[in-house]
């Protein structure tokens, strides 16, 4: 199949779309009639830029309100169209795009319509062009494909055929297993969107809330399924509409895009066995086994005051770097890299972010093939400095120009530690933290789809519908993307990305404190959280204060003993429970910087609290000002 885009799913002038498209490597485009309308040059002068630009036309769409008009009115609608067809030969464009009549002016009836594209159809071959129909999901008589296949088949052109898009489909429930019966000479071209699952008219659902492939909920995978018995290898052309694509970056979206087409062949592909006509070979998305470890970048003069803080969490420090000045700490499963250095790409980012973190590395089956996988999807990998002797990492850009690095126990990176740091003895009993649990990263709210395609089109991964959370200065909305939770090798990988809207909220001013998206918050897993978080407030970590009245309601909703919620209470816990266990939960006070840490403890609980989210966020807006990390201790 040959990936295609519509200038409609980008934002800026249609150059700038049609520059965008070309650079994410896309060679066929559908030109959006309004793009086409507000362009200050003729349909001749377009074609010449998407000639230079490499990009073949497919159609310019959409002609409207064609088919059933009465009679008074049908010998215009064909002046109409034959006016297109002359738009469309001046672009060198040979597809009329004709969307089912929303007209109240439009009659039923199959055989009438039929009629209509039988004599459209001898026009437009006439002028060697075809005509695709398709069936618009609030069409005023055919919003089902299997009517407007019907029609197609019935008026008996080769040149007429049906369009095929796939939220028109699946938003309206419909089966699909009929298009696996539509011969593929007669599908002249296939959309794709996907989307959310909301509950609203299908005008607006289409017009603001569709997403590319892999970012939705639709059943887009079984779509691709029954399209792929007909055997079609034409345009797989990607229409979206969405508020945050026209908020976005177009380059961005257009990549984005290409992304997720090739993702969704492959998919496709993986799913029935065979490759695809179009498919990129790559590896298949591997499942993240664990998190290795967690990268910060700090100042040099910071590294007291950061050492001070993980020994009051009970990491010790068990390594030293044998180059750089990076220190390895570690406490459980949990390993924690702390660079200082005075140059390479840590440098850069506390310089741009401060104290942040600025790498996450992942533990996968294979690293190799996980940047390979990575290429593939348009992935640029990140080569860093190392010196003879020393490892280098694979990595590629993760959030906020973060690294995401690859680490595998197959090959020399799983002895990553060993290699690349000095040991030196651990010090301290620990607080009981045994693993990461999972890391929340905060964003632009209009980055948000964009990473969600990244890892699950990357990783092998679950996520979420998309969850809104009341924060007091507005809404913020939360996705969790997790993968490899249920393997034996690791803990697995669990990720929330969370984005707002409003400037008022804690999302929002982290994003403007940090300079941008990042890690605002990490997890930590124990197995028992009174005795950790005891142990962390004996060592001096300050935990957020929760109001007295959360723990009044917990006596009156849940079945815990006042003794036990005494107990939460004094040492700022909250709890939450399903239908498969319980949940306990604290928060430390938020560091300069903005960044904070959650402690938690699950007894078969799948979530992350959702309930106790307007809590934590309310506590922490009533301290505005940020509470600084531990004094170091002095040597005696």
């Amino acid at each position: 199949m040959i990936p295609s885009i519509a200038t409609v799913c980008l934002s800026g002038s249609l150059l700038e779309k049609l520059e965008a498209i070309a650079a994410a490597g896309f060679r066929c485009v559908e030109i959006f009639e309004n793009d086409l309308i507000a362009f200050p040059g003729s349909p001749g002068e377009i074609r010449r830029i998407c000639h230079d630009l490499g990009l073949d036309i497919v159609t310019c769409q959409p002609f409207r309100d064609f088919e059933g008009m009465p009679a008074a009115r049908r010998q215009r609608t064909f002046e109409r169209a034959e006016r297109k067809f002359d738009l469309l030969q001046e672009l060198g464009a040979e597809l009329l795009f004709v969307c089912s009549s929303t007209s109240p002016e439009a009659q039923s009836g199959i055989d009438r319509l039929a009629a209509d594209f039988a004599e459209l159809g001898e026009r437009a071959a006439k002028r060697g062009l075809r005509v695709g129909y398709e069936a618009l999901a609030w069409g005023r008589h055919v919003h089902d494909y299997r009517d407007s296949w019907e029609i197609v088949r019935r008026a008996g052109q080769e040149n007429v055929g049906i369009i095929l898009d796939s939220f028109h489909i699946l938003s309206r429930g419909l089966e699909t297993a009929t298009i696996g019966t539509i011969p593929r000479d007669r599908i002249a071209m296939v959309q794709m969107a996907d989307a959310p699952r909301l509950q609203m008219d299908h005008l607006s659902w289409s017009r603001h809330w569709r997403c590319l492939p892999g970012q939705g909920e639709l059943d887009i995978e079984g779509f691709m399924r029954d399209l792929a018995a007909t055997g079609y290898e034409g345009v797989l052309s990607l229409e979206i509409f969405n508020d945050r694509f026209r908020a976005g970056s177009a380059r961005s979206v257009a990549r984005d895009g290409h992304r997720s087409l090739i993702w969704l062949l492959d998919e496709t592909s993986r799913s029935l066995g065979r490759t695809l006509e179009g498919a990129v070979a790559m590896p298949p998305p591997a499942p993240v086994e664990a998190v290795e470890f967690v990268e910060f970048a700090i100042a040099e003069a910071e590294q007291p005051k950061f050492s001070a803080l993980l020994q009051a969490l009970g990491f010790s420090r068990t390594g030293l770097h044998r180059s750089k000045d990076v220190e390895l700490w570690s406490q459980g499963d949990i390993r924690i890299v702390l660079n200082a250095d005075s140059e390479g790409f840590a440098h850069s980012y506390q310089i741009s972010h401060g104290a942040a973190v600025c790498a996450i590395a992942l533990r996968v089956p294979d690293a190799a093939a996980a940047v390979e996988r990575a290429r593939a999807l348009l992935e640029r990998p990140h080569t860093g400095a190392a010196a003879p002797g020393e490892l280098e990492l694979p990595a590629v850009r993760g959030v906020g120009g973060s690294l995401v690095y690859f680490i595998d126990r197959n090959s020399a990176l799983g002895g990553w530690s060993a290699i690349d740091f000095a040991p030196v003895a651990a010090a301290g009993a620990g607080a009981g933290l045994v693993a990461v649990d999972h890391i929340s990263q905060t964003m632009q709210y209009e980055e948000m789809l964009t990473w969600l395609l990244f890892y699950s089109s990357l990783f092998a991964t679950t996520k979420t519908p998309s969850q809104a959370v009341i924060d007091p200065g507005g809404v913020v909305q939360s996705q969790v993307v997790e993968s490899g939770l249920d393997g034996e090798a690791g803990h697995g990988l669990r990720l929330i990305l969370n984005g707002s809207q409003s400037h008022r909220t804690m999302s929002a001013r982290f994003i403007t404190d940090f300079f941008g998206s990042g890690v605002q918050h990490i997890a930590f897993a124990t197995r028992d959280i009174v005795a950790t978080v005891s142990r962390l407030v004996a060592n001096g970590v300050t935990m957020l204060p929760i109001p007295e009245n959360y723990y009044e309601d917990l006596l009156s909703r849940s079945d815990l003993s006042p003794e036990t919620i005494a107990t939460l209470q004094s040492l700022g816990i909250l709890y939450d429970r399903d239908g498969e266990g319980c949940f306990w939960q604290a928060y430390t006070t938020t560091l300069d910087g903005g960044m904070f840490f959650e402690i938690v403890q699950r007894d078969g609980y799948g979530g992350y609290g959702a309930a106790n989210a307007g809590i934590r966020l309310s506590a922490q807006s009533r301290l505005a000002r940020p509470v600084s990390m531990p004094a170091p201790e002095r040597p005696a």
